[in-house]
Protein backbone atom coordinates (compact mmCIF):
# COMPACT_ATOMS: atom_id res chain seq x y z
CA UNK A 1 0.00 0.00 0.00
CA UNK A 2 1.47 3.39 -1.06
CA UNK A 3 2.79 4.96 2.18
CA UNK A 4 2.40 9.02 2.98
CA UNK A 5 5.49 10.40 3.02
CA UNK A 6 6.67 11.40 6.26
CA UNK A 7 9.84 13.44 7.81
CA UNK A 8 12.33 11.87 9.72
CA UNK A 9 11.64 12.79 13.63
CA UNK A 10 10.89 10.80 16.72
CA UNK A 11 7.40 11.63 18.39
CA UNK A 12 6.86 11.97 21.77
CA UNK A 13 4.23 13.14 24.46
CA UNK A 14 3.11 14.46 27.66
CA UNK A 15 1.07 13.04 31.01
CA UNK A 16 -1.66 15.38 31.28
CA UNK A 17 -2.53 17.16 34.49
CA UNK A 18 -5.33 15.18 35.24
CA UNK A 19 -5.87 11.89 37.53
CA UNK A 20 -5.08 8.72 35.41
CA UNK A 21 -8.88 7.40 36.28
CA UNK A 22 -9.65 9.81 33.93
CA UNK A 23 -6.80 10.65 31.55
CA UNK A 24 -7.73 8.27 28.98
CA UNK A 25 -11.50 7.49 29.98
CA UNK A 26 -12.19 8.48 26.15
CA UNK A 27 -9.11 7.85 24.01
CA UNK A 28 -11.18 5.74 22.40
CA UNK A 29 -14.76 7.08 22.60
CA UNK A 30 -14.32 9.04 19.29
CA UNK A 31 -12.61 6.03 17.35
CA UNK A 32 -16.05 4.40 15.91
CA UNK A 33 -17.94 7.24 15.85
CA UNK A 34 -15.55 10.22 13.81
CA UNK A 35 -14.95 8.31 10.95
CA UNK A 36 -16.62 8.09 7.68
CA UNK A 37 -14.78 6.11 4.71
CA UNK A 38 -16.66 6.62 1.94
CA UNK A 39 -15.22 9.69 0.57
CA UNK A 40 -14.22 10.81 -3.30
CA UNK A 41 -11.02 12.63 -1.94
CA UNK A 42 -8.42 11.67 0.51
CA UNK A 43 -7.58 14.55 2.70
CA UNK A 44 -4.23 13.43 4.14
CA UNK A 45 -3.22 12.85 7.43
CA UNK A 46 -0.99 15.18 9.36
CA UNK A 47 2.01 14.44 10.23
CA UNK A 48 4.23 15.94 13.09
CA UNK A 49 6.82 18.74 12.62
CA UNK A 50 10.69 17.19 13.42
CA UNK A 51 12.13 17.81 16.50
CA UNK A 52 14.29 20.47 15.97
CA UNK A 53 16.88 18.82 17.70
CA UNK A 54 19.23 16.63 15.15
CA UNK A 55 19.69 14.30 17.28
CA UNK A 56 16.07 12.77 16.37
CA UNK A 57 16.89 12.61 12.49
CA UNK A 58 17.08 9.22 10.91
CA UNK A 59 20.13 8.38 9.06
CA UNK A 60 19.87 8.00 5.61
CA UNK A 61 21.06 4.02 5.45
CA UNK A 62 18.05 3.62 7.98
CA UNK A 63 16.79 1.12 5.44
CA UNK A 64 19.67 -1.08 5.11
CA UNK A 65 20.08 -1.44 9.61
CA UNK A 66 18.95 -3.95 11.50
CA UNK A 67 16.13 -4.06 14.40
CA UNK A 68 17.73 -2.39 17.37
CA UNK A 69 20.88 -1.37 15.63
CA UNK A 70 22.03 2.23 17.44
CA UNK A 71 22.04 4.62 15.10
CA UNK A 72 23.63 7.08 17.72
CA UNK A 73 23.74 7.84 21.32
CA UNK A 74 24.55 10.50 23.74
CA UNK A 75 25.14 10.96 27.65
CA UNK A 76 22.45 12.64 29.26
CA UNK A 77 22.58 14.12 33.21
CA UNK A 78 20.27 12.06 35.15
CA UNK A 79 21.50 12.71 38.29
CA UNK A 80 18.17 13.98 39.34
CA UNK A 81 17.07 10.58 39.56
CA UNK A 82 19.59 8.75 41.78
CA UNK A 83 23.38 8.04 41.24
CA UNK A 84 22.94 6.87 37.88
CA UNK A 85 24.79 7.53 34.63
CA UNK A 86 22.24 8.21 31.50
CA UNK A 87 21.82 7.80 27.87
CA UNK A 88 19.94 8.47 25.04
CA UNK A 89 20.13 5.75 21.91
CA UNK A 90 18.39 6.32 18.42
CA UNK A 91 17.76 3.01 16.76
CA UNK A 92 16.08 1.26 14.27
CA UNK A 93 12.79 -0.26 14.42
CA UNK A 94 9.83 -1.11 12.19
CA UNK A 95 6.78 0.46 11.87
CA UNK A 96 3.01 -1.46 11.39
CA UNK A 97 3.63 -2.29 7.22
CA UNK A 98 6.98 -3.33 7.99
CA UNK A 99 8.81 -0.09 7.14
CA UNK A 100 11.91 1.21 9.17
CA UNK A 101 12.07 4.09 11.62
CA UNK A 102 13.97 5.61 14.20
CA UNK A 103 12.98 5.66 17.46
CA UNK A 104 14.35 6.88 20.87
CA UNK A 105 14.65 5.07 24.37
CA UNK A 106 16.53 6.94 27.65
CA UNK A 107 18.59 4.11 29.48
CA UNK A 108 19.58 5.07 32.88
CA UNK A 109 21.91 2.87 34.61
CA UNK A 110 23.06 2.56 38.28
CA UNK A 111 26.51 3.59 38.93
CA UNK A 112 29.20 0.87 38.93
CA UNK A 113 26.65 -1.78 38.02
CA UNK A 114 27.18 -4.36 35.24
CA UNK A 115 24.78 -6.35 33.71
CA UNK A 116 22.54 -6.08 36.53
CA UNK A 117 18.59 -6.33 36.41
CA UNK A 118 17.13 -3.94 33.13
CA UNK A 119 13.19 -2.59 33.37
CA UNK A 120 11.84 -1.23 30.30
CA UNK A 121 9.36 0.87 31.25
CA UNK A 122 7.16 2.06 29.17
CA UNK A 123 5.33 5.10 30.28
CA UNK A 124 1.72 6.68 29.83
CA UNK A 125 2.08 9.02 26.34
CA UNK A 126 -1.00 10.98 25.04
CA UNK A 127 0.47 13.38 22.26
CA UNK A 128 0.54 14.39 18.49
CA UNK A 129 3.99 15.81 19.09
CA UNK A 130 7.20 15.81 18.83
CA UNK A 131 8.41 17.59 21.85
CA UNK A 132 6.55 15.15 24.55
CA UNK A 133 7.71 12.07 25.23
CA UNK A 134 9.82 10.53 27.90
CA UNK A 135 13.05 11.47 25.93
CA UNK A 136 12.25 15.27 26.73
CA UNK A 137 9.73 14.63 29.75
CA UNK A 138 12.23 13.19 31.65
CA UNK A 139 14.33 16.50 31.65
CA UNK A 140 11.31 19.51 31.92
CA UNK A 141 9.97 18.23 34.61
CA UNK A 142 6.35 16.90 33.05
CA UNK A 143 6.80 13.05 33.31
CA UNK A 144 4.25 12.18 36.40
CA UNK A 145 5.88 8.85 36.75
CA UNK A 146 8.81 10.16 37.66
CA UNK A 147 9.12 9.26 41.02
CA UNK A 148 8.34 5.57 40.35
CA UNK A 149 11.94 5.55 38.87
CA UNK A 150 13.27 6.51 41.23
CA UNK A 151 11.94 3.57 43.09
CA UNK A 152 13.58 1.55 40.89
CA UNK A 153 17.01 2.81 40.46
CA UNK A 154 17.08 2.52 44.35
CA UNK A 155 16.46 -0.95 44.18
CA UNK A 156 19.86 -1.41 41.83
CA UNK A 157 18.09 -1.96 38.24
CA UNK A 158 18.37 0.15 35.07
CA UNK A 159 15.84 1.54 33.79
CA UNK A 160 14.73 2.11 29.99
CA UNK A 161 12.07 4.14 28.56
CA UNK A 162 11.07 4.33 25.14
CA UNK A 163 9.35 6.75 23.01
CA UNK A 164 6.87 3.95 22.32
CA UNK A 165 4.39 5.90 19.87
CA UNK A 166 7.34 5.61 17.55
CA UNK A 167 8.53 8.83 15.05
CA UNK A 168 5.36 10.29 14.22
CA UNK A 169 3.51 10.04 17.76
CA UNK A 170 1.18 7.36 16.42
CA UNK A 171 -0.55 7.98 18.90
CA UNK A 172 -3.56 4.59 19.34
CA UNK A 173 -1.34 2.20 17.63
CA UNK A 174 -0.27 -0.51 20.51
CA UNK A 175 0.96 -2.84 18.13
CA UNK A 176 3.74 -0.77 17.38
CA UNK A 177 4.29 0.40 20.93
CA UNK A 178 5.51 -3.23 21.06
CA UNK A 179 7.46 -3.39 18.19
CA UNK A 180 9.52 -0.30 19.28
CA UNK A 181 9.93 -1.52 23.06
CA UNK A 182 11.71 -4.54 22.25
CA UNK A 183 13.66 -3.16 19.69
CA UNK A 184 14.53 -0.55 22.67
CA UNK A 185 15.55 -3.21 24.62
CA UNK A 186 18.04 -4.68 21.98
CA UNK A 187 19.56 -1.02 21.16
CA UNK A 188 20.40 -0.94 25.10
CA UNK A 189 21.66 -4.00 25.35
CA UNK A 190 23.69 -3.50 22.60
CA UNK A 191 24.94 -0.22 23.87
CA UNK A 192 28.44 -0.90 25.41
CA UNK A 193 28.89 1.90 27.75
CA UNK A 194 25.34 0.73 29.45
CA UNK A 195 27.27 -2.48 30.38
CA UNK A 196 23.74 -4.20 30.26
CA UNK A 197 24.73 -6.83 27.59
CA UNK A 198 23.74 -10.18 29.65
CA UNK A 199 21.03 -8.51 31.88
CA UNK A 200 18.17 -10.20 32.89
CA UNK A 201 14.73 -7.71 31.15
CA UNK A 202 11.35 -6.99 32.73
CA UNK A 203 8.87 -4.69 31.08
CA UNK A 204 6.57 -3.04 33.10
CA UNK A 205 3.60 0.24 32.18
CA UNK A 206 0.29 1.11 33.00
CA UNK A 207 -2.92 2.12 30.56
CA UNK A 208 -0.96 3.40 27.30
CA UNK A 209 2.12 1.79 29.15
CA UNK A 210 0.45 -1.22 29.68
CA UNK A 211 -0.37 -1.96 26.18
CA UNK A 212 2.82 -1.27 24.96
CA UNK A 213 4.28 -3.34 27.19
CA UNK A 214 1.67 -6.57 27.04
CA UNK A 215 2.25 -6.17 23.13
CA UNK A 216 5.57 -5.95 23.76
CA UNK A 217 5.46 -9.58 25.93
CA UNK A 218 3.34 -10.99 23.18
CA UNK A 219 5.32 -10.29 20.29
CA UNK A 220 8.55 -11.25 21.73
CA UNK A 221 9.02 -15.01 20.83
CA UNK A 222 8.72 -14.33 17.65
CA UNK A 223 9.91 -10.66 16.90
CA UNK A 224 12.47 -10.62 19.52
CA UNK A 225 13.29 -14.21 20.88
CA UNK A 226 16.40 -13.67 21.67
CA UNK A 227 15.86 -10.78 24.57
CA UNK A 228 16.46 -12.47 28.06
CA UNK A 229 12.37 -11.24 29.09
CA UNK A 230 12.16 -12.97 32.27
CA UNK A 231 9.14 -11.25 33.28
CA UNK A 232 5.87 -9.00 31.99
CA UNK A 233 4.26 -6.96 34.33
CA UNK A 234 1.21 -4.59 32.29
CA UNK A 235 -1.70 -2.95 34.51
CA UNK A 236 -4.53 -0.99 33.35
CA UNK A 237 -4.50 -3.14 29.97
CA UNK A 238 -6.97 -1.46 26.93
CA UNK A 239 -7.43 -5.09 25.52
CA UNK A 240 -9.96 -4.50 22.73
CA UNK A 241 -10.49 -1.28 21.27
CA UNK A 242 -13.45 -2.02 19.18
CA UNK A 243 -14.84 -2.81 23.04
CA UNK A 244 -13.80 1.03 23.85
CA UNK A 245 -14.64 2.19 20.50
CA UNK A 246 -18.23 1.14 20.52
CA UNK A 247 -19.08 1.43 24.28
CA UNK A 248 -17.92 4.68 25.07
CA UNK A 249 -20.45 7.73 24.12
CA UNK A 250 -20.67 10.40 22.18
CA UNK A 251 -21.98 12.91 24.07
CA UNK A 252 -19.52 16.36 24.75
CA UNK A 253 -17.02 15.21 27.63
CA UNK A 254 -13.67 17.15 29.26
CA UNK A 255 -11.11 14.65 28.03
CA UNK A 256 -12.78 14.41 24.44
CA UNK A 257 -9.31 15.92 22.65
CA UNK A 258 -7.79 13.07 23.81
CA UNK A 259 -10.22 10.71 21.99
CA UNK A 260 -9.74 13.32 18.45
CA UNK A 261 -6.47 12.86 18.98
CA UNK A 262 -6.39 9.12 19.23
CA UNK A 263 -7.74 8.34 15.72
CA UNK A 264 -5.43 11.13 14.19
CA UNK A 265 -2.63 9.38 15.40
CA UNK A 266 -4.08 5.68 14.16
CA UNK A 267 -4.57 7.38 10.97
CA UNK A 268 -0.94 8.66 10.90
CA UNK A 269 -0.10 4.91 11.32
CA UNK A 270 -2.11 3.53 8.96
CA UNK A 271 -3.43 5.95 6.52
CA UNK A 272 -4.57 4.56 3.84
CA UNK A 273 -7.48 2.95 6.43
CA UNK A 274 -8.01 5.23 8.79
CA UNK A 275 -9.20 7.85 6.96
CA UNK A 276 -10.41 10.23 9.34
CA UNK A 277 -9.50 13.72 8.15
CA UNK A 278 -11.69 12.75 4.81
CA UNK A 279 -14.79 12.97 7.04
CA UNK A 280 -14.00 16.09 9.38
CA UNK A 281 -16.08 18.98 9.60
CA UNK A 282 -14.90 22.27 9.78
CA UNK A 283 -14.68 22.83 12.71
CA UNK A 284 -12.95 18.85 13.17
CA UNK A 285 -10.38 19.95 10.50
CA UNK A 286 -9.81 23.49 12.91
CA UNK A 287 -9.59 21.29 16.44
CA UNK A 288 -7.15 18.87 13.78
CA UNK A 289 -4.60 21.49 12.99
CA UNK A 290 -4.58 23.20 16.13
CA UNK A 291 -3.72 19.98 18.27
CA UNK A 292 -1.21 18.73 15.52
CA UNK A 293 2.38 19.13 17.29
CA UNK A 294 0.28 19.43 20.90
CA UNK A 295 1.33 17.68 24.02
CA UNK A 296 -1.17 16.08 26.74
CA UNK A 297 -2.81 19.15 28.31
CA UNK A 298 -3.04 21.08 25.06
CA UNK A 299 -4.92 18.56 23.67
CA UNK A 300 -6.89 18.10 26.96
CA UNK A 301 -8.09 22.30 26.52
CA UNK A 302 -8.66 22.41 23.02
CA UNK A 303 -10.81 19.74 22.91
CA UNK A 304 -12.83 20.02 26.45
CA UNK A 305 -16.64 19.42 26.32
CA UNK A 306 -16.47 18.92 22.27
CA UNK A 307 -18.28 15.65 20.72
CA UNK A 308 -18.01 13.57 17.87
CA UNK A 309 -21.05 15.29 16.65
CA UNK A 310 -19.14 18.11 16.22
CA UNK A 311 -16.12 17.82 14.71
CA UNK A 312 -17.42 14.90 12.04
CA UNK A 313 -19.37 15.35 9.01
CA UNK A 314 -21.44 12.09 9.89
CA UNK A 315 -20.73 10.59 13.37
CA UNK A 316 -23.27 8.05 12.29
CA UNK A 317 -21.41 5.97 9.86
CA UNK A 318 -19.58 4.13 12.40
CA UNK A 319 -19.20 0.35 11.21
CA UNK A 320 -16.30 0.38 8.65
CA UNK A 321 -14.41 -2.95 8.02
CA UNK A 322 -11.69 -1.06 7.41
CA UNK A 323 -11.46 0.67 10.92
CA UNK A 324 -12.38 -2.88 12.47
CA UNK A 325 -9.53 -4.16 11.38
CA UNK A 326 -7.15 -1.60 12.57
CA UNK A 327 -8.64 -1.53 16.15
CA UNK A 328 -8.55 -5.51 16.05
CA UNK A 329 -5.05 -5.40 14.59
CA UNK A 330 -4.04 -2.89 17.60
CA UNK A 331 -5.99 -5.06 20.24
CA UNK A 332 -4.04 -7.78 22.29
CA UNK A 333 -7.09 -10.05 22.93
CA UNK A 334 -7.02 -11.09 19.08
CA UNK A 335 -3.25 -11.49 18.61
CA UNK A 336 -2.77 -15.25 18.25
CA UNK A 337 0.13 -15.00 20.07
CA UNK A 338 1.11 -15.11 23.76
CA UNK A 339 4.10 -14.12 26.14
CA UNK A 340 6.91 -16.70 26.98
CA UNK A 341 7.80 -15.20 29.57
CA UNK A 342 5.81 -15.44 33.01
CA UNK A 343 3.23 -12.20 33.54
CA UNK A 344 2.17 -10.39 36.50
CA UNK A 345 -1.07 -8.65 35.09
CA UNK A 346 -3.18 -6.37 37.50
CA UNK A 347 -7.05 -4.79 36.80
CA UNK A 348 -9.26 -2.48 38.83
CA UNK A 349 -12.35 -4.09 39.52
CA UNK A 350 -14.32 -1.34 38.16
CA UNK A 351 -12.26 -0.25 35.48
CA UNK A 352 -14.41 1.32 32.92
CA UNK A 353 -11.63 2.29 30.48
CA UNK A 354 -10.47 -1.24 30.64
CA UNK A 355 -12.79 -3.70 31.43
CA UNK A 356 -12.11 -6.49 33.11
CA UNK A 357 -13.78 -9.13 31.33
CA UNK A 358 -11.69 -8.48 27.94
CA UNK A 359 -8.47 -8.60 30.00
CA UNK A 360 -9.69 -12.07 31.91
CA UNK A 361 -10.16 -13.36 28.34
CA UNK A 362 -6.83 -12.51 27.31
CA UNK A 363 -5.71 -13.85 30.33
CA UNK A 364 -6.75 -16.73 29.53
CA UNK A 365 -5.64 -17.11 25.84
CA UNK A 366 -2.34 -16.96 27.34
CA UNK A 367 -2.70 -19.63 30.21
CA UNK A 368 -4.09 -21.63 27.31
CA UNK A 369 -1.06 -21.57 25.24
CA UNK A 370 1.02 -22.70 28.18
CA UNK A 371 2.53 -18.98 29.87
CA UNK A 372 2.04 -19.01 33.35
CA UNK A 373 0.19 -15.72 34.49
CA UNK A 374 -0.73 -13.88 37.90
CA UNK A 375 -3.92 -12.18 37.23
CA UNK A 376 -4.49 -9.56 40.00
CA UNK A 377 -7.69 -7.77 40.25
CA UNK A 378 -7.67 -5.03 42.60
CA UNK A 379 -9.94 -2.51 44.10
CA UNK A 380 -11.04 0.59 42.07
CA UNK A 381 -11.19 2.30 38.77
CA UNK A 382 -8.30 2.86 36.33
CA UNK A 383 -6.13 5.65 38.30
CA UNK A 384 -6.76 3.84 41.82
CA UNK A 385 -5.82 0.83 40.56
CA UNK A 386 -2.75 1.95 38.93
CA UNK A 387 -1.93 2.94 42.46
CA UNK A 388 -2.90 -0.55 43.95
CA UNK A 389 -1.08 -2.31 41.62
CA UNK A 390 2.43 -0.99 41.10
CA UNK A 391 3.98 -2.10 44.79
CA UNK A 392 3.02 -5.73 43.66
CA UNK A 393 4.06 -5.63 40.38
CA UNK A 394 7.41 -4.28 41.24
CA UNK A 395 8.00 -7.20 43.96
CA UNK A 396 7.12 -9.75 41.46
CA UNK A 397 9.62 -8.22 39.39
CA UNK A 398 11.62 -8.44 41.84
CA UNK A 399 11.43 -12.02 42.12
CA UNK A 400 11.61 -13.05 38.77
CA UNK A 401 15.28 -11.31 38.76
CA UNK A 402 16.06 -13.15 41.88
CA UNK A 403 15.31 -16.40 39.85
CA UNK A 404 12.43 -17.90 41.91
CA UNK A 405 9.78 -19.70 40.26
CA UNK A 406 6.89 -17.65 38.91
CA UNK A 407 3.54 -18.25 40.33
CA UNK A 408 0.39 -18.58 38.44
CA UNK A 409 -3.38 -18.39 38.88
CA UNK A 410 -4.31 -19.50 35.57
Amino acid sequence: MAQVARPAAVSKSRPAAVSKSRLTTVVFAVLAVALTFLPAAHAQPTIPRPDPDPFYAAPPDLAGRGNGDVLRYRPVDVSRFGNADGWQILYRSTNSTGGPLAAVTTVMVPRGGVDGPLVSYQAIINSLGTECGPSHTLFNGQLQEAPTLRVLLARGWAVALPDHLGPYSAYGAARLGGQVTLDGIRAVQRLPEARLGRSPVGLTGYSGGGMATAWAGALAPTYAPELPIVGVAPGGVPANLNELATGLGTAPHPLFGLAFAATLGLEREYPSRMMVSADLSPAGMSLRDQIENDCSQEIIDAGANRSAAEVAKDPMQIESPLARSVFDENSVLFYGGAPRAPVHIWQGSGDVLAPVGSVATTVRNWCNAGTRVQFDVVPGDHGPAAIEGIPGAFGWLGDRFAGAPAPSNC
